[in-house]
């Protein structure tokens, strides 16, 4: 038996994501048990809740490994967890790491599924200029290493296209005075707000936004805000919002639809919204699957030399044709009325 660990935070901002990301990771693990099994053997999930703190993430999958009890660990987790635990499982397994992220990642005993911030970033701003004439942008986010270097990157993509960063603020966890962020904001003159807000302070952010009666007046556009966080929201502050992303439910395409039909089928009609986040899971696991498919086993250095060479058996993201593991996907962008997502690019 093949043991994939899921570590996923259960708590926290990034709780929020946790019943889709182990609904994702389970219909990958079934189909494949049902349809060929990993190396020839069948595959057990093994879910590990990374806690809160890169401290906790790194014990949380420590003791699973010492004990021989899992054999790769699939990772949705926040960036500031991943050095960490990269760190504690020191090669042992491989560690498949799946959301977006903020790029810039040199270890190379780390296998990245999601897209850079450069990626997701630079459609959005690039449509922004030309469909809205937006120059004035103000950016914000959580203090820790995705939003400053994904702030960073929305810097030099403003400046590039002869835009004015004219605020920035960088913000706690668990921040609370959003008052004094607003009268910045709106002393700024900024015409896009470019937040960068992990789960549920994603959600706490722009309802307050909302409340504030600045949605109406001042564009919003993010790639840290999916279909759970837009529910969280709530359909009365998503007015003037956009969002890009590797990956929305409402996409329409062969993979997606048979994704969205298997993921149904599975769990009901009902079951934790299909997001980027989660989904980012059951492509982790197909990934790690050809990689070691292609390697005839599990070792690290072979199944990181699988990267950009191996054909990945499903997806739910990108074009029809065959994904190749290690190479980047398609960027969507949407336009959000209430709970709806329009594609707009």
């Amino acid at each position: 038996m093949i043991r994939i660990g899921l570590l996923i935070a259960q708590s926290g901002a990034s709780g929020i994501w946790a019943p889709s990301s182990e609904a994702c990771a389970r219909l990958a693990v079934d189909e494949i048990n049902a349809h060929y099994g990993l190396l020839g053997d069948e595959v057990d999930l093994t879910i590990i809740d990374a806690g809160r703190s890169a401290a906790s993430a790194a014990a949380a999958v420590d003791l699973p490994i010492g004990l021989d009890e899992i054999d790769a660990v699939v990772g949705m987790i926040p960036s500031y967890q991943r050095a960490s635990v990269s760190t504690m499982i020191g090669g042992r397994v491989p560690f498949i790491y799946t959301p977006q992220f903020e790029g810039w990642e040199h270890d190379r005993a780390i296998v990245t599924v999601g897209e850079t911030s450069h990626e997701l970033l630079q459609p959005g701003i690039d449509w922004l200029f030309e469909k809205k004439a937006a120059k004035r942008y103000y950016l914000c986010g959580n203090d820790y290493v995705w939003p400053r270097r994904t702030l960073a990157t929305a810097r030099r993509l403003v400046a590039s296209r002869g835009g004015e960063v004219v605020g920035e603020r960088i913000v706690p966890f668990d921040f609370e005075d959003y008052d004094a962020l607003f009268d910045e904001i709106r002393g700024s003159r900024a015409e896009v707000v470019i937040p960068y807000f992990l789960g549920a302070e994603a959600v706490s952010f722009n309802r307050a936004f909302a409340e504030a009666g600045l949605a109406a007046k001042v564009l919003r556009f993010s790639s840290a805000i999916d279909e759970t966080v837009l529910y969280g929201i709530g359909a009365d502050a998503t007015e003037n919002l956009f969002l890009s992303s590797g990956y929305f439910g409402s996409i329409d395409s062969r993979n997606n639809r048979h994704f969205l039909e298997r993921y149904h089928s599975r769990f009901g009609e009902t079951p934790p919204p299909a997001n980027a986040f989660g989904q980012s899971c059951y492509e982790g696991i197909y990934c790690l699957l050809a990689l070691a498919e292609a390697a005839g086993d599990l070792a690290v250095q072979a199944v990181v030399s699988g990267l950009g060479r191996t054909c990945q058996k499903n997806t739910a993201r990108g074009s029809d044709e065959p994904k190749v593991a290690g190479h980047r996907q398609p960027i969507h962008l949407a336009e959000v009325d209430g709970l709806e997502l329009t594609m707009i690019g």
